[in-house]
């Protein structure tokens, strides 16, 4: 039988896991100007694969796959692996991290609503609630910057890295709610080894075609290091503690904790990559932070 976690401990991973794809989505920005897009996610899945090997391993006790389960595990790389990997690198390169994480504050909506369609998980007022908190404080973000003009990655084509962003959203929100499923029939461990060896297998034809005329030796030093933190953030540690946490938490009380993506990429852009914040911004992290605590506050009575 596999670990279950408490409650607190599965909202920790949960939270943590949300706030470093929050971080390797931002710090993606310069990785995507220095190596090309396919070739970036060969190599994030290629690293990743290697650290976790031996996570391939079916455990004795974990009962044989079905073709349902398979079919599963092919989708969650699919979109949550790949086309997001993919949608969210060429996005990212095209807008701001700001931006980017306006956009991202729609993901709690959209994991409650998949949840509800296709795992017919009752959305609580409390959820709700807090769905629309994250979703308002992260809003604010798009009154105070309606254009980032001037900002690193603005430009004409501004727009088709937003539309890009928002196809991460719908990625992300899929991942979550299969992910869910995933959890009743396999340890999180066996479904991120299994998960990031699709997502290898299907990038592999782009990453190789990608990495033949290009130039290795003009990457700097510093960019390989941040590689090798963004393929064991993407492919490891964040699918992992996802999935630890979805073991003890709903599909869609677990999406709310998808606010700390955008508020952890917003502020790398800004701590990091120099973009500017100011009031309004902050207070658009206080209340998509208000959210979190609405969502996993004991309740009054027993009952999920």
């Amino acid at each position: 039988m596999s670990f279950v976690p408490s409650r607190p401990v599965a909202y920790a991973c949960l939270a943590l896991s949300m706030s470093l794809v929050g971080s390797y989505v931002a710090l993606s920005k310069p990785l995507a100007a220095a190596i090309p897009v396919f070739l970036l996610a060969w190599l994030r899945f290629g690293i990743g694969g290697a650290a976790m090997l031996h996570w391939l391993r079916k455990p004795a006790g974990e009962a044989p796959m079905t073709p349902r389960i398979r079919r599963l595990v092919f989708l969650e790389s699919f979109l949550g692996n790949f086309l997001f990997s993919i949608c969210m690198l060429f996005g990212v390169s095209l807008t701001s991290a700001v931006s980017a994480g306006v956009i991202m504050a729609s993901i709690p909506a959209v994991v409650a609503l998949l949840s509800w369609a296709f795992l017919r998980e009752r959305i609580t007022s409390r959820v709700m609630a807090a769905i629309g908190c994250a979703a308002l404080g992260i809003g604010l973000l798009g009154l105070a910057r309606p254009a980032d003009h001037g900002a690193p990655g603005a430009g004409d084509r501004a727009w088709l890295g937003n539309l890009l962003v928002f196809g991460a959203v719908l990625c992300e929100a899929a991942y979550a709610v299969i992910g869910k499923t995933l959890t009743g029939a396999l340890g999180p461990k066996r479904i991120t080894a299994l998960i990031n060896l699709w997502g290898f297998a299907l990038v592999t034809p782009f990453g190789l075609y990608a990495a033949r005329d290009f130039d290795f030796a003009s990457v700097q030093p510093g960019m390989w290091l941040l590689l090798l933190f963004y393929a064991l953030a993407a492919s490891v540690w964040t699918v992992w503690l996802w999935m630890t946490g979805l073991k003890a938490v709903p599909a869609s009380q677990g999406g709310v904790f998808t606010v700390m993506l955008p508020v952890s990429a917003a502020l790398v852009g800004v701590l990091v990559l120099g973009e500017t914040l100011g009031g309004l911004q902050l207070l658009a992290f206080a209340l998509a932070l208000a959210g979190v605590v609405l969502a996993t506050a004991p309740a009054r009575t027993a009952g999920r």
